[in-house]
């Protein structure tokens, strides 16, 4: 495992739980938006597996759990392997992933591995490769499909760019993924590591509108930050 950031507790990123949150190097995609664009590239690796599980051993009764987010943590080689290492500390996982890697998201599902995943759809599908400048394929869907029938406890999410996504893109995806599922839209923020300066988000207006209009056929969509 590559590991180039390690926060030592959140109260935001794994829903209801006390978490510490790990940031692998490197990503097979190039979002401008990306808040920590240092690890597009693959950063250096900043952290020891062994550091790591170190620690969260000796937090294991303060900590419910552990973020493994980056990057994209399934091109990961050591992924499956340091996991296991987690769960025999005996903390809960939530996988943040871009969904590129369906087998290995099918892999920790079925073999118990993470307790929660969200999965990032950049855009509705026709339009991936303006948010990601790689176009979509299978993959994607594929995942999509397979975090849906899963019974573990995920959520899909978008971050919303004035730039890029219109109320169609949004419709397209919401549908896509499905009125009952847990569906999230997070409004594009600037910050220092942003690639691409020009990006803007959506006004606080705009996106009640968004919600208002989507929320009678898509209830479990929610706008994050209203």
């Amino acid at each position: 495992m590559k590991i180039s950031g390690f926060n030592k507790l959140t109260l935001l990123d794994y829903p209801k739980k006390m978490a510490a949150i790990i940031f692998t190097a490197g990503c097979n995609y190039k979002c401008g938006y990306c808040q920590n664009s240092s690890l597009i590239k693959g950063a250096e690796e900043n952290f020891s597996e062994s550091e790591i599980l170190n620690y969260l051993d000796g937090r294991k009764k303060l900590l419910d759990g552990v973020v493994i987010s980056g990057g994209e943590p399934t091109i990961q080689k050591d992924l499956v392997s340091f996991i296991k290492k987690i769960k025999e500390i005996g903390l809960l996982v939530k996988l943040d992933t871009n969904g590129t890697n369906p087998a290995i998201i099918k892999e920790l599902i079925d073999h118990h591995l993470i307790d929660y995943i969200a999965m990032d759809v950049k855009m509705s599908f026709d339009k991936y490769e303006i948010v990601t400048g790689v176009k979509a394929n299978n993959n994607i869907l594929e995942s999509i499909d397979i975090i849906k029938n899963s019974k573990i406890e995920h959520e899909f999410r978008t971050t919303i760019i004035k730039n890029y996504h219109t109320f169609d893109d949004i419709y397209k995806i919401a549908n896509f993924i499905g009125k009952d599922e847990n569906y999230y839209l997070q409004n594009f923020e600037m910050s220092e590591g942003v690639l691409d300066k020009s990006l803007m988000g959506f006004s606080k207006d705009e996106l009640k509108e968004f919600q208002n209009k989507l929320k009678v056929e898509f209830p479990n969509l929610r706008v994050r930050g209203i």
